[in-house]
C-alpha cells in the first residue's frame, strides 16, 4: 500500500482547517440537506433548478469533507523553532530582495495547503520558496523561474513567525 502523502503546515493552518471542517459538517451540510427536502416538495425533479443546484452543492461539500480530513489525517506539523535562527525554513518569515536594487518583500514559507500569496504565505513547493529553503540571512540565492529565466535575490532577514 503506498504511502499517504504528508500535508506540511503550521498548528495555526490545522486549526483553520479543523474550524472549515467543523462547518461544513455541522452548518453547511444540515443546510443544503434542508434545501434538497424543500427543493422536493416541489415536485418533478427533472426539471428542479433549486433541486439540481442544491444536489450539485452537496457534491462539493461533501467532496471537500474529504479532502479536508485526509489533510488533517495526514498533516505533518511544522516548527520554526526546530531550527538555526537565520535559516530559511518551513514556518519562518523572509524577508529579501531582489538584485541589483528592488524593494525588500516579506513572505511566510508555508505547506501548500496554507499558502495564500495575497495574505503573504507562499508554498514550500513554489520556485521562490524552493531556492530559499536551507538559506540564511545574508545569502545571495539564484532563483529559477519560468522560461529559463533566473533571478538572484539577497535574504535581509530569516525570523520564526507566531500566529
Amino acid at each position: 500500500m503506498a504511502e499517504e502523502k504528508k500535508f506540511p503546515m503550521t498548528a495555526a493552518g490545522r486549526d483553520k482547517l479543523q474550524a472549515e471542517l467543523d462547518d461544513l459538517i455541522t452548518k453547511q451540510r444540515p443546510e443544503i440537506t434542508n434545501r434538497i427536502q424543500i427543493a422536493r416538495s416541489y415536485g418533478d425533479l427533472s426539471e428542479n433548478s433549486e433541486y439540481q443546484s442544491a444536489k450539485d452543492e452537496q457534491a462539493f461539500v461533501e467532496g471537500r469533507i474529504v479532502t479536508v480530513r485526509k489533510m488533517i489525517e495526514n498533516a505533518e506539523i511544522i516548527s520554526a523553532d526546530n531550527s538555526d535562527s537565520d535559516e530559511v525554513t518551513l514556518g519562518k518569515e523572509v524577508t529579501f530582495k531582489e538584485l541589483p536594487d528592488e524593494d525588500p518583500e516579506t513572505y511566510t514559507i508555508v505547506g501548500s495547503v496554507e499558502a495564500d500569496p495575497m495574505a503573504g504565505k507562499i508554498s514550500n513547493e513554489s520556485p521562490m520558496a524552493a531556492a530559499l529553503l536551507g538559506k540564511h540571512k545574508g545569502d545571495t540565492v539564484k532563483v529559477p523561474l519560468p522560461n529559463n529565466v533566473e533571478i538572484q535575490v539577497e535574504i535581509l532577514s530569516v525570523k520564526a513567525k507566531q500566529d
